[in-house]
């Protein structure tokens, strides 16, 4: 082996050892969301301690390579929308968090922020707010953490990481989200969000712990007898996912379905309101222009100089095209609400026709 890190053979032909070059300029897209272990459990934390009121916080790491490596986090403290103390506060406590970290060496590079969220109610204006700040300040390169904690409860931790995509960035730069503008940025509901896989990456100690706690369990004597106790490890299989009763959550689902269609319900009645405002001003103008028409006609039969046409466009207003904005959210919550049920009641209808075979 030469000094260079080259290996030379037998035939003495030298193989140089070449490792993909880091991207540093930032070209290489983003293609997946990588969290170290510490990270997962101060998002879980920070959730629960404040549930369900929705809480956020700040991502730090780095981006190599196409993967967002998020090493810290931290989270932000409470503020009330109308407190403008309160949201200056917020903004010098972030400063501060990030300069302390710096101190410290400590990973102080944003690659994003996390939140919390109730069965998925997470598409709303602020997060369309703070996410579109995001990433228009650090060119895409940053993302949203989404955690359910009602659905962490049931043994499967629900962390979800998003992106908006250049279409909806290109709209929301523009400020319009009229029907010429989702044509053009062929925007619908399904390309708002681009969602990243995640990965939890864990040190080789707490690899080996957790093979530890797969295969633990211990005996406890009881106080009050000479019986004994045995409990079992947190990682041995029960029979708990065998329970036939329904998902308590796919009702509170189904409320909330409901909610949103009714909204979807509102929104397009206002969108039909607004074309039948345009047509019955496009009929108005028609009738005056015929009118003028004829005005004309006769005007030029008894020699007279015909009127101007070109003023009629001027004397009618049409109404302004509602943003689409609030629609395109709400459908895009109606299909994760429907993706909910699907994952709820799927298992669920699947156990009771499995007993059901069984019975008979």
């Amino acid at each position: 082996m030469t000094s260079n890190g080259s290996t030379t053979t037998k035939d003495g032909l030298s193989n140089v050892n070449v490792t993909a070059a880091l991207d540093v300029e930032g070209n290489v897209p983003l293609e997946s969301v990588q969290l170290d272990g510490l990270v997962v459990l101060k998002i879980i934390k920070h959730c629960r301690e404040f549930f369900p009121s929705p809480v956020t916080g700040q991502l730090l790491g780095l981006d190599v390579n196409g993967i967002l490596e998020v090493t810290n986090c931290f989270p932000f403290p409470g503020s009330k929308p109308d407190d403008e103390n309160e949201i200056v506060d917020g903004a010098r406590y972030q400063v501060d968090m990030m300069r302390c970290l710096r101190d410290v060496n400590v990973d102080h590079n944003t690659v994003g922020w996390y939140q919390s969220t109730y069965l998925g109610s997470f598409v709303t204006h602020k997060l369309i707010e703070t996410q579109y700040n995001y990433q228009q300040t650090f060119n895409n390169k940053s993302v949203v953490i989404v955690h359910d904690v009602s659905r962490s409860t049931h043994g499967n931790l629900s962390l979800r990481a998003f992106r908006f995509t250049r279409a909806f960035m290109e709209a929301q730069k523009e400020g319009k989200f009229t029907t010429e503008s989702l044509i053009k940025n062929k925007l619908t509901f399904s390309t708002i969000f681009e969602e990243l896989p995640i990965t939890i990456k864990n040190s080789h100690l707490v690899t080996a712990l957790l093979h530890s706690l797969d295969d633990y369990e211990h005996v406890i004597p009881k106080a009050s007898s000479l019986d004994k106790e045995t409990v079992v490890g947190p990682l041995t299989p029960n029979f708990d996912t065998l329970e036939l009763s329904l998902d308590p959550y796919i009702e509170k689902n189904l409320e909330f379905l409901l909610e949103a269609v009714e909204e979807h319900s509102q929104e397009q009645s206002n969108f039909a309101f607004w074309q039948r405002s345009v047509v019955r001003e496009q009929a108005k103008m028609q009738a005056t222009l015929q009118k003028r028409k004829q005005e004309n006609s006769h005007r030029l039969a008894s020699g007279q100089d015909p009127l101007p046409e070109e003023d009629i466009a001027k004397m009618f207003k049409f109404p302004p095209e509602p943003s689409r904005l609030d629609s395109l959210l709400i459908t895009s919550q109606i299909n994760n609400y429907c993706k909910q049920l699907n994952q709820y009641s799927g298992p669920t209808l699947g156990k009771l026709f499995m007993a059901g075979e069984f019975q008979k």
